[in-house]
């Protein structure tokens, strides 16, 4: 059961290849000179993530590391396109993060049910009849597809609940997420019993309920991997209220201050922010209370109340108190704000830039095309719908020295220049 819940995937992804242009002319009885007519090829398939409700686990990413979109269809002749590749669909369960992996930067965060465009495909190549002109009425070349994007990401789930159990191991948060929900955690007398986060759905009255997660138990070194909490001290991040479950029984010889205190001294080492998140203090296995042992609720009382937390009383093995203590949480999840989504960081990394000296220049039927790293990333900096920026790039293009080289290759004024899905006769 323990190995069915998988928290964490590091996949690749692709994104289709758009198709390449077609060469082809047209062929017609009785039409001497059809002309040039390949058509364009198609769009390369994009990465979606699309939330699935009925996913509580990233085991589908366990086995299968690589994704990849359809490569978009070569174009053909009579002006055909070629089709878009398919998009390829991944779906992930609702809280999903998508980090970079290399950076560890976040990049989307699937809990508000969007689909997201994860990888785009690369646009398809130009057809020869993009490239007659009067003076060249036979182009006998075309454009190649462009890639898609690709990625390595990490999927880390981090749970949607409203309210988190947190304690030591075997101190009954399983049983009490399965009397108050239709739950069915594993429950035994022994430590980390719960190996994996479970969800319960808590019903308060008509209309009204909330979603209760039971974490696995933590223990002292969690937040800095001890043991199992430092997998899943994750899952709290979300809940906006915490419920606190000591056992205040001795039955274990343990003292429930002392694990009051070492809990939220894990909470506080591994988030800040997580620490002074709203608390209920919940003394558990009052039933079991002895002579000996039943100072231990009047000394976890005073310390809890002197922090300013609520203090409960609770044994969730008889049921009782635990109708008052959901009441009191629907009470405090009326006032207390959704846990906002985890804002995306992710800068994406600059393209190699390659240097004006690397581009390739090729002379193809009285056509120059240019094409290289330094100038796509020139042209996506620029609106060609301005003049000033249009000036702009031919003067930067001079002073890097891309049509002096031209000029000693052979260009003759009125050539046609192609730069990517650009376009333009040249002028001394």
């Amino acid at each position: 059961m323990a190995a069915s819940f998988v928290d964490k995937a590091r996949i690749t992804i692709y994104a289709g290849k758009g198709g390449d242009g077609a060469i082809a002319f047209h062929r017609e009885k009785y039409l001497a000179a059809g002309g040039p007519d390949g058509g364009d090829g198609g769009k390369g398939g994009n990465i979606v993530f699309v939330v699935d409700d009925n996913m509580s686990t990233l085991m589908d990413f366990r086995y299968k590391r690589k994704y990849t979109a359809g490569n978009g269809q070569n174009g053909m002749g009579k002006r055909c396109f070629g089709k878009d590749g398919e998009t390829l669909k991944i779906r992930v369960p609702r809280g999903t993060i998508i980090r970079d992996t290399a950076t560890g930067a976040i990049m989307h965060d699937m809990s508000t049910g969007e689909d997201w465009v994860a990888a785009k495909g690369g646009r398809g190549g130009w057809g020869n009849m993009h490239f007659a002109t009067p003076t060249r009425q036979v182009p006998r070349f075309a454009k190649p597809g462009l890639p898609g994007e690709s990625h390595e990401i990490t999927l880390e789930l981090k749970l949607l609940a409203d309210v988190g159990l947190v304690g030591f191991p075997n101190v009954g948060k399983s049983t009490l997420l399965s009397v108050v929900s239709k739950a069915h955690p594993k429950i035994a007398n022994y430590h980390f019993t719960t190996l994996f986060p479970n969800l319960g759905v808590v019903y308060v009255d008509e209309g009204k309920s909330f979603v209760m997660a039971d974490i696995p138990g933590i223990i002292e070194g969690a937040s800095e991997g001890a043991g199992l909490g430092h997998d899943f001290l994750r899952h709290i991040d979300r809940c906006r209220l915490l419920l606190h479950i000591v056992d205040v029984s001795g039955s274990e010889g343990r003292d429930p201050v002392e694990d009051f205190e070492a809990i939220n001294a894990e909470l506080q080492q591994y988030s800040e922010e997580l620490s002074s998140r709203p608390q209920i203090v919940v003394a558990n296995k009052c039933d079991l209370l002895s002579e000996e042992t039943h100072e231990n609720i009047a000394r976890l009382k005073e310390r809890v109340e002197s922090l300013g937390y609520t203090f409960f009383q609770m044994s969730a093995a008889t049921h009782e108190g635990t109708r008052e203590l959901i009441n009191e949480c629907a009470k405090r999840l009326q006032d207390l704000p959704q846990i906002a989504s985890f804002e995306a960081d992710y800068v994406p990394p600059e393209p190699q830039l390659g240097t004006p000296e690397e581009l390739t220049i090729e002379n193809v039927d009285d056509m120059w095309v240019v094409e290289g790293p330094w100038l796509q990333r020139l042209m996506a900096r620029i609106n060609f719908s301005d003049y000033e920026s249009r000036m702009y790039f031919d003067k930067l293009l001079r002073e890097a020295g891309v049509f002096q080289r031209m000029e000693e290759m052979g260009v003759h004024d009125g050539d046609t220049v192609s730069m990517y899905d650009l376009m333009f006769e040249y002028r001394d």
